[in-house]
């Protein structure tokens, strides 16, 4: 069986910002293509407008804990539940797209001793339902307790209307920066007990986004107390913890993408994290700052990474 049922064009490239030479018109061409004309990002945003509209506490009443906080652990339920087994079903039940773009040749889901319950799937939900959206929704009704009582700084768009629009662009690069040092951290000495969990799925797919231990999920979902320093309105709150929450599942679709009559319509999947889940010791950041790169960590999906990835390890083990 070969090692990829599918890659994307290699050898893979980080964001063109932090290439050199500085080619204006790639860097363009990056972030066009990362947030238009239908793509994850913008799909995030628009959900974190209708979740504030529809379902957050007004500021006054998150100043008090309340029934609102049921409201919102249901509402990120709903949102998991059904993103995540819509995507589960399309892929991997139904097979509506069969092997098309699929990264790894093998049977997914799968059963083993590995797993608590002996079942991938079942899992994976398990710990996505049962500790990751309670422990996202703790945060986020803590952040907007925060803002209801005056400990973080709350604006508004007329308030501030470059930061308000500003804070959508920045959040991918704060999470490559928040992600890659904390998954280093997961993968140190007695932390990598806890990290395990998440990384029984060799293989993946949209279960296995925020399958994790709850610690992790805390030190995961953690990177949204940034808001206690920078000036927040209520939607940067919901957004950032759906990017987290979110964009892991869709990540871990284990599909380059959705196609339709033979055309990629939209990018789901990531083979830069792929790659992390087959062999553990790469890619622990993402592609939109290289810091794999800068400190050696990057494999590009070629056989010359896979071999240089080798050397590294060798040499960390005779260390």
């Amino acid at each position: 069986m070969s090692e990829w049922n599918h890659t994307p064009p290699l050898p893979l490239t980080v964001n063109p910002l932090f290439e050199r030479p500085l080619i204006w018109r790639d860097v363009a061409k990056w972030y066009v293509g990362a947030w238009l004309p239908v793509s994850v990002n913008l799909a995030i945003v628009g959900l974190a407008v209708l979740a504030w509209l529809w379902t957050a506490p007004t500021l006054e009443a998150a100043a008090t804990p309340g029934l609102w906080m049921l409201v919102v652990l249901v509402r990120n339920w709903i949102i998991v539940g059904a993103l995540a087994g819509g995507l589960h079903w399309y892929f991997h039940g139904a097979e509506m797209q069969g092997k098309l773009a699929k990264y790894d040749p093998r049977p997914f889901p799968r059963q083993g001793r590995m797993f608590t319950s002996g079942d991938q799937l079942r899992d994976n939900m398990i710990w996505t339902l049962g500790s990751g959206v309670p422990i996202w929704t703790a945060l986020e009704c803590l952040m907007f307790l925060g803002l209801g009582q005056g400990w973080i700084t709350s604006m508004t768009l007329a308030d501030n209307p470059i930061w308000f629009f500003a804070f959508f662009f920045f959040l991918p690069i704060w999470e490559s920066f928040y992600f890659y040092w904390i998954h280093r951290l997961l993968h140190w000495g007695p932390f990598y007990k806890i990290h395990a969990l998440h990384h029984r799925n060799t293989d993946i797919g949209p279960w296995s986004g925020i399958s994790m231990h709850p610690v992790e999920h805390v030190f995961y979902f953690g990177s949204v107390l940034i808001h206690f320093v920078l000036p927040t309105h209520p939607i940067h709150i919901i957004c950032h913890l759906q990017f987290y929450g979110l964009y892991a599942i869709i990540t871990h679709t284990g599909h380059e993408g959705l196609w339709i009559k033979g055309a990629k319509r939209l990018h789901l999947g990531n083979f830069h994290h792929q790659m992390h889940h087959r062999y553990f010791e790469c890619n622990y950041g993402t592609l939109e700052v290289p810091w794999d790169k800068l400190f050696g960590t990057f494999h590009d999906g070629t056989e010359a990474a896979k071999q240089r990835m080798r050397e590294r390890m060798k040499i960390r083990r005779s260390a």
